[in-house]
């Protein structure tokens, strides 16, 4: 019954938001790596920008892992938390080239899942949402990252009942269809910002209403009622 409904709500996302499948390019896993832990506690744009600022500003992340931290955070201040971005990323890159004498995340095309979030969560600031993300696009893996709109819009749904993204991560594993977990993903942000926000989402303009088990989605349908706004830049699409 609850897979029904969620083969259902997969299906009326992609028909609102389109379905990017096909979208899954070759990248490189260390950029793919920085730029989603640039993307921690902000927007998908700000923290694409102060990407491009260390690519632009450095010729490669030996450069970056050199330089002094606050040139890191010059680069980096336009996402927010410019101070522990930069300590976390540099650390984690002099720790990569301490530990293979390299600094190169190819060889984790050859690993298992389970293999790659044991290497990867060795470094601070780097959790299971983050390598989720690597292993979805970048790795072409059927996995289901959760952030924090994904772990609000599936409690609100009715599909898990968790505290935590972590614990929505790990609800979720056997309940996603393998081959729609990265496409799913992405429309239930892109539909998080857009439709069902933490704040005031709009209820009147959700495609998967019926579906839903929210308590104050009522309340919603008639009190903020209006036209969505697109907010359809993602960050990993983009890399």
């Amino acid at each position: 019954m609850k897979k029904g409904r969620i083969r259902e709500i997969i299906i009326r996302l992609e028909e609102y938001s389109g379905n990017n499948s096909s979208k899954q390019k070759k990248v490189n896993l260390l950029d793919l790596l920085i730029a989603t832990k640039l993307s921690q506690n902000t927007t998908d744009k700000t923290s694409y920008i102060a990407y491009r600022n260390l690519k632009n500003k450095f010729s490669n992340w030996e450069a970056v892992s050199s330089a002094p931290i606050s040139k890191i955070k010059s680069e980096i201040r336009v996402c927010g938390l410019a101070d522990k971005k930069a300590e976390e990323i540099r650390n984690m890159l002099r720790q990569m080239k301490k530990n293979s004498g390299k600094l190169n995340l190819e060889h984790l095309r050859e690993y298992k899942d389970d293999i790659v979030y044991e290497e990867l969560l060795q470094y601070k600031g780097i959790g299971k949402k983050t390598i989720s993300c690597l292993l979805a696009f970048g790795l072409g893996r059927n996995v289901f990252p959760v952030d924090t709109h994904v772990h609000r819009i599936l409690n609100r749904l009715g599909i898990v009942e968790t505290k935590s993204p972590d614990e929505t991560f790990e609800k979720a594993k056997t309940l996603i269809p393998d081959e729609k977990k990265v496409t799913f993903h992405t429309n239930l942000i892109k539909f998080g910002r857009s439709v069902c926000k933490a704040l005031k989402p709009l209820c009147g303009e959700c495609v998967i209403y019926n579906l839903c088990s929210f308590k104050d989605k009522k309340y919603y349908r008639e009190f903020n009622a209006g036209k969505a706004k697109e907010n359809d830049f993602i960050i990993l699409e983009n890399i």
